[in-house]
């Protein structure tokens, strides 16, 4: 019993599957939907790549067997190699640059020798090693070209290519659609799309036949100082490997983790300190912890009069320069903390050292006057008034313009 179905569902095969029946399931599918094919509907496109990573995660038992057991989740965490790009899998089984002009015979572009898979992982990385920079070990798995044939799949001698297809592995059929012959490929039923025929004596016992195995291959991974979440590092030549191809490439994306202090922008570090009123009138100290475990004492001059929501820098406090001995800068917004109501002692010394009240309206000596005492408010009643109000507003507008005219917005000349 498989965790899910999805990505059988997206091939439109079983779970009990076959190899053959995925492979054949993965070309009926990509033929039909690849973007050249269907140029200008981007539902085909997202399709074609579902089908393609679909296929990607399928034919490798490993990763099969994980999907099976963990679903899709467990591949992220079972160290099970990243994904293959769509055209590059399309262009493994077709040949020329993956498109539709070198299977037609026109308009194929020299795309340079072929090469197996990219494979593609995702490293995540918190802030603290991308500020120090790290090396990180990471174990992937990946094929290899079979040491006990050598690639050929079976005996020396005994893999032939088929007649059926000329060894491409697909086949041209013609239908005759009215006045029309319509022209089209499909997967050779003679070879399910192999292009060769091993007999099943001769094929060899340590791949059976699939010309790789799977192998455990562990990379260190540089990651050097003020890195770019996004960035990407390639090692050439480390992905898979495919009789009669250059092998492919591994790529790690460095995603970086949130943190739970600091937000990072560029070079630049933004920091959320909050303080009491005593220390933003009258000065003081805040002890910040860097990434790098150092701590900074910031001081806050007496009578500089910090208020809600200022911004304040530490030039050359922030993140690193990739690949440079330049470090951004460290911003800090103040949140002035308020005393609660019982702490408030002693009214009238405030009286003395603050500046005087501000002067208020005063109502005219015949003018109507009533006395109000505040409530708290609760902040959710607060957003539902407001919500209200702004619909109420709109539908006054609404009520202004006469009915089947067109509202119209005036242009600043």
């Amino acid at each position: 019993m498989v965790k899910e179905t999805k990505f059988y569902d997206t091939l439109g095969v079983a779970p009990t599957a076959t190899e053959a029946q995925l492979k054949t399931a993965y070309k009926k599918g990509a033929l039909k939907y690849h973007p050249d094919k269907n140029t200008n509907n981007p539902e085909a496109a997202e399709k074609f790549k579902e089908l393609s990573h679909a296929y990607e995660v399928l034919s490798d038992p490993q990763k099969r067997s994980l999907y099976d057991q963990l679903g899709e989740e467990g591949l992220e965490h079972g160290g099970a190699g990243g994904g293959m790009g769509a055209e590059d899998l399309f262009a493994q089984f077709f040949g020329g640059g993956g498109g539709f002009g070198g299977m037609f015979g026109g308009g194929m572009r020299d795309q340079g020798p072929k090469k197996a898979r990219t494979i593609h992982h995702v490293h995540k990385v918190n802030l603290e090693d991308i500020y120090r920079g790290k090396v990180s070990k990471l174990a992937l798995q990946k094929s290899v070209i079979c040491s006990g044939c050598d690639g050929r799949g079976g005996k020396e001698g005994a893999v032939k290519s088929c007649t059926g297809c000329n060894g491409s592995g697909m086949k041209t059929m013609m239908r005759q659609m009215g006045p029309m012959i319509q022209r089209f490929q499909t997967v050779c039923p003679d070879c399910n799309g192999e292009g060769e025929i091993i007999r099943d004596k001769d094929r060899c016992k340590r791949c059976n036949g699939k010309k790789t195995v799977v192998e455990r291959k562990v990379l260190h991974v540089h990651v050097d100082k003020g890195v770019k979440n996004g960035q990407k590092i390639e090692f050439r030549g480390e992905g898979d490997q495919m009789p009669g191809v250059m092998p492919g490439d591994v790529v790690f994306e460095i995603e970086q983790k949130p943190h739970p202090r600091f937000q990072r922008k560029d070079d630049d570090l933004f920091y959320q300190a909050e303080i009491d009123l005593l220390t933003a009138l009258a000065g003081g100290t805040i002890n910040i912890e860097h990434l790098d475990e150092r701590w900074l004492t910031v001081n806050i001059a007496p009578g500089e009069v910090i208020t809600p929501g200022a911004i304040k820098v530490i030039k050359g406090q922030g993140m690193p320069s990739y690949r440079h001995h330049d470090y951004g800068n460290l911003y800090i917004q103040f949140d002035v903390k308020f005393p609660e109501k019982d702490q408030l002692k002693n009214l009238e010394l405030l009286e003395q050292v603050l500046p005087t009240r501000m002067e208020q309206a005063k109502p005219a000596a015949d003018a109507m006057v009533e006395d109000f005492d505040l409530e708290d408010i609760d902040s959710s009643e607060y957003s539902q008034a407001r919500a209200h109000g702004a619909a109420n507003s709109m539908d006054e507008d609404d009520d202004d313009v006469p009915p089947g005219a067109e509202r119209v917005q005036c242009a600043s000349q």
